[in-house]
């Protein structure tokens, strides 16, 4: 072989070798971005739901931008540290986002000082997930409907716990609002997310708690735990036989739990436009949706603009709770 063709030979392997390592590699993943590894900042602890839906979504994100992502769990204040972390400190690239909660985006900024405004210091990417919570009980409390659950609480003001995912959390405003439309008094024990919150709950330190399903379903299937409402106007779909609290004798009542990406305002708005092209494609991927669904948690894709107006309309809500209950943090 002449050096010519020697040349041209090792050119042509080289080249295939190249191909090959772009198999499987989505043709728009080679022109995102970021070419570092991209973090999800989760503002609970891992276990629980949150956390869950993150890993889920973050394995096909990952594959599809062609880069490593990486979850950073950031719990405490019942995701207000993880929000103040996105909002003052995290990267402005655009290589860090948030899967953000209810709770810090339209309950929190009501009941406490923050440390960043969920309007001005966070920018929106696309909703994530919104479902409802399931009230659930300790199997071994003498409490097995939700009837029994009033009953009791009417008979023993101050008595009966509720545990939640932290203060000004979605699962501590569904207690509040129960208190407040039944008119009973019971006692919130806030914790750093729902795995902690749910150890407690089944080694009897308290008594109830409004879960997610996902975090819930193993228990109940196993018999230590005994659900008795969900919190959407709707029965959830995969426990059909359970009553929502709406339908119990307070119509009207709801509080669904959401997740919804994030990232800093000071982000460039091409790059907040390019990851919602990206979650959203994410978020409508079949098997991404099977997974969600399997842990009750439904996907709900969409604009910028319409999570914008998602947070505003849930912090006018909850806001009124708040004001109307004179809701404290201390």
């Amino acid at each position: 072989m002449t050096k010519r063709l020697f040349l041209k030979a090792a050119q042509s392997a080289c080249a295939a070798a190249a191909l090959c390592m772009l198999v499987g590699v989505p043709a728009h993943a080679q022109d995102f971005p970021i070419k570092k590894p991209v973090t999800i900042v989760v503002g609970f602890a891992a276990g629980g739901a949150a956390d869950a839906a993150a890993r889920i979504i973050a394995k096909k994100l990952g594959e599809n931008i062609g880069v490593p992502v990486v979850i950073d769990n950031r719990a405490g204040a019942g995701g207000n540290i993880a929000h103040q972390y996105m909002a003052k400190s995290a990267p402005a690239d655009g290589s860090v986002i948030l899967f953000g909660s209810v709770g810090p985006l339209s309950i929190a900024p009501h009941l406490m000082k923050v440390g960043y405004d969920p309007v001005k210091d966070l920018a929106p990417l696309t909703m994530g997930v919104n479902f409802p919570n399931v009230l659930v009980v300790n199997a071994d409390l003498k409490i097995k409907t939700f009837a029994e659950f009033i009953a009791y609480a009417k008979a023993n003001p101050g008595k009966l716990e509720y545990a939640s995912t932290g203060a000004g959390s979605a699962s501590h405003l569904a207690g509040e609002l129960l208190d407040d439309m039944a008119k009973i008094d019971t006692v919130h024990v806030p914790y750093k997310g729902g795995a902690p919150a749910l150890q407690d709950l089944i080694g009897g330190r308290v008594a109830s708690y409004y879960s997610t399903l996902s975090t819930a379903q193993p228990h109940i299937q196993s018999g230590k735990l005994l659900p008795l409402a969900a919190t959407g106007l709707k029965r959830h779909p995969q426990m059909p036989n359970i009553p929502t609290i709406a339908e119990s004798g307070y119509p009207g009542y709801t509080a669904t739990n959401w997740y919804a990406f994030v990232t800093s305002s000071k982000v460039p708005t091409p790059m907040l436009d390019r990851w919602n092209t990206e979650l959203v494609k994410v978020l409508k991927t079949p098997e991404v949706i099977q997974e969600l669904n399997q842990h009750g948690m439904p996907p709900q894709p969409g604009t910028r603009e319409e999570l914008a107006k998602e947070i505003e309309r849930e912090s006018l809500t909850w806001g009124r709770v708040i004001r109307d209950r004179k809701i404290t943090v201390q």
